[in-house]
């Protein structure tokens, strides 16, 4: 019997009714309706401490080093799935502080990277990212070099994930809309949220 495929989703939002809250939730119910074992991962409502370590710090002599406990944990969380979806806002055209941290302490040297076996490799990750600015701001430039050179290439790609699936979703507080006009933008936005996860579970 084939084993049932794993998706790990992860957010990152100190509100738990934020919107980025609410994507993850849609993802995670879409990703279960695929098929998928679910493990939803909240950062923030799980405690997860973005701070650096100097137990957590890479030994590039010693791709065996045991690290902190909640390391393991999570990376065991992230080693185990086949899909992952990575929710976020995008604030200061950057990741937030918890998922940064996340990422910093947890995609480390030995776990995610720098084996032979490369134990990344063929998974599929999405990154879909929530920016506050119009998608024709002359500055939205800067989100999709965010998702298309940090995410995509700086860590993805650099961990052997070569199935690497990008959304940003702009103007994701609807500024100046209300009514009819506010409702029409936030169901595109979810369609184009839900596009992108069909696109993580197609491959």
């Amino acid at each position: 019997m084939e084993a049932q495929p794993t998706a790990l989703v992860v957010f990152a939002h100190h509100r738990a009714d934020s919107l980025t809250a609410a994507l993850a939730r849609r993802a995670a119910d879409r990703l279960a309706a695929a098929g998928y074992r679910v493990d939803l991962l909240d950062l923030q409502r799980e405690g997860f401490d973005p701070r650096g370590r100097v137990e957590d710090e890479p030994d590039y002599g010693n791709r065996d080093k045991r690290y902190s406990d909640e390391v393991h944990v999570h990376a065991d969380r992230l080693l185990a799935a086949d899909r992952i979806a990575v929710v976020f806002p995008v604030w200061w055209f950057g990741l937030p502080a918890l998922l940064k941290g996340w990422i910093d302490r947890v995609w480390n040297y030995g776990l995610t990277y720098g084996r032979r076996e490369k134990p990344m490799a063929g998974k599929r990750i999405l990154w879909l990212g929530l920016a506050g600015l119009a998608e024709d701001d002359p500055d939205s430039a800067l989100t999709r070099a965010l998702l298309g050179g940090a995410l995509r290439r700086g860590i993805a790609e650099f961990c052997d994930i070569t199935d690497v699936h990008t959304e940003a979703l702009f103007d994701s507080e609807a500024k100046g809309l209300n009514g009819i006009e506010r409702d029409r933008h936030y169901a595109a936005l979810l369609a184009r949220a839900d596009g992108a996860v069909d696109e993580l579970l197609a491959g």
